[in-house]
């Protein structure tokens, strides 16, 4: 997540393009522009109406059940396969797909692990993005990979999977409670070997006290993966008198309006990174976040107030804050090496990353569903209504438009090594 970016925990794709694939049951769909199209020269992830997807070149393929790796280069794909169902892997480069498998019961891929090989999927569609669970009293989870079931967990509680430790020992989770009325949710970890859930640790590699986890009721809008592929950085807004674990441990007082949730996959502990007001103040979909390719700052906009934040990754602490003109709808960022890109309505912000000094912009012809750099930094993608602009990342100046029917977001680069 600059890096890659993921929406809320979880990661997408889906392969669209300018002529609209049709799909064939939950099969993907591969399409292919006509020849008058323009060619995109940098692959896609993407969300269409459909599912995920990548735009490659002049290909277009549709995923309708999918879940894609961090750094965009694998989609692991389900199709309903008599009463199991069906699981693979696809190269978002080339094509190639492993040796499907059949996974006994109905299942849809949620989670991927940072290093692209394992997969958690669960029973429902409810994933770590998407809102709140209906009541259960009992969470199906499933672990796999290209060969098969590696393990299945029957969960006493409401969970969702989030992401896998580095070590694939663990998984993330989000449990919410009461199980049966959720309100309200907290992260823990789930020994695979044992299939027993747990606190995390504190930053300071001390397991947190019972009656010590934090509890959040707010909006998680989004979240980037580290660089590194060793931190998940989270952003939430709108958490009415939350109090972190920090405040929990030592009685202070709390309640943050927005902050960056830090969790380390490596050694199993969260942080929470607070926003001065007025970050949290407005709508969820008005923020954003970015990580800076060298994961050494973090960046947070919130369109409706102007507000942008610099956040250190080594420090855990805003560093400084800045505004912007204001603007309204769904907030869009990307870091690069030396500048930061944020958009909003139709009109595309940049600033120099270093200094965040003065914006310079330029306009767009429909509101924007997505920023993404090239991997040289030389040209921004600019997901728009049923359309995907590139343009020179140092003018503005459009380099070339692709029609994208059902576009509904640009997520990252796809077929990278």
């Amino acid at each position: 997540m600059a890096g890659q970016s993921i929406s809320r925990r979880t990661l997408l794709t889906a392969l669209a393009g300018t002529g609209a694939a049709a799909l064939i049951g939950c099969e993907p769909a591969r399409s292919r522009q006509p020849n008058t199209a323009t060619a995109i020269p940098d692959a896609l992830l993407v969300q269409v109406d459909g599912g995920l997807g990548v735009l490659s070149g002049g290909e277009r393929l549709t995923i309708p059940r999918g879940v894609a790796t961090a750094d965009g280069q694998a989609v692991y794909a389900t199709a309903p396969d008599g009463a199991g169902t069906a699981f693979w892997r696809i190269d978002t480069a080339t094509g190639r797909t492993s040796t499907r498998v059949t996974l006994p019961g109905q299942w849809l891929p949620q989670a991927v692990s940072a290093d692209g090989t394992k997969v958690a999927l669960t029973s429902n569609a409810t994933n770590a993005t998407n809102g709140r669970p209906q009541g259960r009293d009992v969470s199906p989870v499933l672990i796999a990979d290209v060969t098969g079931v590696r393990h299945r967990l029957e969960l006493r509680g409401n969970f969702v999977p989030e992401a896998f430790t580095e070590d694939l020992a663990g998984l993330f989770v989000l449990e919410w409670l009461p199980a049966r009325a959720p309100d309200r949710y907290r992260v823990r970890v789930v020994d695979l070997a044992t299939s027993a859930p747990g606190p995390l640790s504190t930053r300071a590699k001390t397991p947190v006290p019972p009656g010590a986890e934090e509890e959040m009721r707010g909006d998680g809008r989004q979240a980037v993966l580290a660089p590194n592929r060793t931190t998940l950085y989270t952003l939430y807004t709108h958490q009415p008198d939350h109090r972190h674990t920090r405040d929990l441990v030592s009685g202070r007082p709390g309640n943050a309006h927005a902050f960056v949730h830090t969790l380390n996959l490596v050694e199993r502990w969260a942080y929470c990174v607070d926003l001065p007001h007025p970050f949290g103040a407005a709508s969820a979909s008005g923020h954003a976040l970015a990580v800076s390719p060298a994961g050494d700052r973090l960046y947070v906009v919130d369109v409706a107030s102007g507000s942008v934040a610099e956040i250190s990754t080594e420090e855990l602490a805003v560093r400084r804050t800045v505004t912007l003109a204001r603007a309204t709808g769904s907030a869009h960022a990307a870091a690069g090496h030396d500048r930061l890109f944020v958009g909003a309505g139709t009109a595309v912000r940049a600033m120099d990353g270093e200094r965040l000094g003065a914006a310079t912009g330029w306009s767009v012809r429909e509101p924007v569903t997505g920023l993404v750099l090239s991997p040289d930094g030389r040209r921004l993608y600019v997901g728009q209504t049923d359309a995907v602009s590139w343009h020179d990342s140092a003018t503005g100046e459009q380099l070339g438009r692709a029609e994208v029917p059902g576009l509904v977001v640009v997520h990252g680069l796809a077929g990278r090594s």
